[in-house]
């Protein structure tokens, strides 16, 4: 009998991904296997955010698409996951007819056992309840499943959520009101997880938490430096990344674990939102501009080649255009690599969509294009000076931009992420040192000749560590 297929679609963020890909081992163990597109699946699911409105509308507007799939093919499950099902709950089965399930940012663990039972009863089911905050005892997708599946394996870089939630209730937030208060879990469990991952092929791991800072202080676990100290010591990982961090909480030992541990990258993404006091008050950030500088040069006193890069929300409710003028002086005097900028919109549950002094559209607009025009200019600037060094790569695959042609000059195009976390496009030939091992998940040394605003070019010098297989997973050894 034909198995049943499932397809996933992830919007937003990270922790996002993580979740999607527990959802996606938990179908895998009830007998369903990955359809390429939605329109030939048995079970539909969109993972869903909405930290911003472009996010919802997205999501929304993949509801309203499957509405024809479902009337050509009437058994077809449709779910709804992630923030806007915690935000809208039932009010989602009355906007769209089409969905059958509906479950919150705490329910993904009961996925399983509300698919069984629309499969089997044909109910419409809403689960919003807001326990457990974090579950143990979510599957993971790993190597047992490669050969069945291989296009659902990480190849060489993976996430691994240490936290959920948030207590920091920034005003133009909605985090805390979806998924809920901060929990971490427990650091075995985590090391346990990243252990596992190792032994599957990944060779880089990304820490996930709304703010990793204040990891285990609630519960009185150990700190997130030692935490860091702990997935160091895995035999086998290469590199550490995490996200996000709240420049309130950033310590003197985390700072310190940069010059000490040798696989936690030289990146650090730390959001300033706003470069006016005044505006970071009103989005009860907890910290000012002078507080943010200060732990700024406490990062690149301890790593001078660390590169920081930051969010920014233009067009904050009563931002004037010098509370503009001082983030744009902001931007110029740290000089980062790279940031995400946005649009202010607001959030129902968010404090700040209660705000009457909205700045106009079209002026948030130009202050968004003004934002990512300085960064571009910066960001060029930054990344034209890595020409002429060395830099080690690990290699991610094949070109994105070339895609439908890899071969340049006869030579294949990879891609990949240098320890500062900038994109490198590279080329190799028969000059480069063992360059027949170059794969995804191989560690690279790219000569790297040209700088642009958002990646960089090279030519590859020598392969470190090589690309090989094992248990259908690619890693290197």
């Amino acid at each position: 009998m034909k198995s049943k297929t499932f397809h996933i679609n992830t919007i937003g963020c990270q922790m996002n991904v993580y979740d999607s890909s527990k959802m996606a081992a938990m179908l895998v163990n009830m007998g369903y296997s990955p359809a390429a597109s939605p329109q030939h699946a048995d079970l539909v699911i969109v993972n869903t955010c909405t930290i911003r409105a472009k996010a919802k509308q997205k999501a929304t507007s993949f509801l309203g698409r499957l509405a024809s799939a479902k009337r050509r093919n009437p058994g077809m499950v449709i779910g709804v996951g992630g923030c806007v099902a915690q935000e809208e709950g039932r009010r989602l089965l009355g906007r769209f007819p089409q969905v059958d399930i509906v479950f919150g940012t705490h329910a993904v663990s009961r996925l399983p056992a509300l698919v069984k039972q629309v499969v089997t009863r044909g109910d419409r089911l809403v689960d919003v309840e807001t326990t457990p905050a974090i579950d143990e005892a979510m599957p993971t997708i790993r190597s047992d499943m490669a050969d069945q599946h291989p296009g659902m394996i990480a190849q060489c870089s993976e996430f691994v959520t240490i936290m959920r939630g948030c207590d920091n209730y920034c005003t133009y937030c909605v985090v805390p009101h979806v998924r809920g208060r901060e929990t971490s879990r427990a650091p075995d469990m985590i090391v346990k997880e990243v252990e596992g991952l190792v032994s599957a092929g990944i060779r880089e791991v990304t820490l996930l938490g709304q703010n990793v800072n204040s990891y285990g202080k609630k519960e009185g676990l150990c700190t997130f430096a030692e935490l860091l100290a702990m997935v160091n010591d895995i035999e086998g990982l290469m590199r550490i990344r995490f996200t996000t961090s709240h420049p309130k909480d950033l310590s003197r030992e985390l700072v310190d674990a940069f010059g000490r541990l040798e696989k936690v990258c030289s990146h650090f993404h730390l959001p300033v939102q706003s470069g006016s006091n005044r505006i970071l008050k009103r989005m009860n950030r907890k910290y000012t501009k002078e507080q943010y500088l200060e732990k700024l040069s406490w990062l690149r006193a301890v790593r001078p080649d660390i590169a920081i890069t930051t969010d920014i929300i233009a067009g904050f409710p009563g931002e004037t255009t010098e509370d503009f003028e001082e983030t744009l002086s902001l931007l110029e005097a740290v000089s980062f690599d790279s940031i995400f900028a946005f649009m202010y919109s607001d959030r129902s549950l968010a404090p700040a969509a209660t705000f009457g002094d909205k700045v106009p559209e079209a002026e948030k607009n130009r202050r968004l294009n003004t934002l990512l025009s300085v960064q571009e200019q910066i960001s060029q600037q930054k990344n034209r000076t890595l020409c002429g060094r060395t830099e080690s790569v690990l290699v991610e695959g094949t070109s994105r931009i070339m895609t439908g042609k890899t071969e340049t000059n006869g030579r294949l195009q990879w891609s990949g992420r240098t320890g500062s976390n900038k994109v490198v496009n590279f080329v190799a030939d028969d000059t480069c040192h063992n360059h027949e091992a170059i794969g995804t998940g191989a560690l690279v040394d790219v000569a790297i000749t040209d700088g642009f605003a958002h990646s960089l070019r090279g030519t590859a010098v020598s392969v470190t560590k090589q690309s090989v297989k094992t248990e259908g997973c690619t890693y290197a050894a």
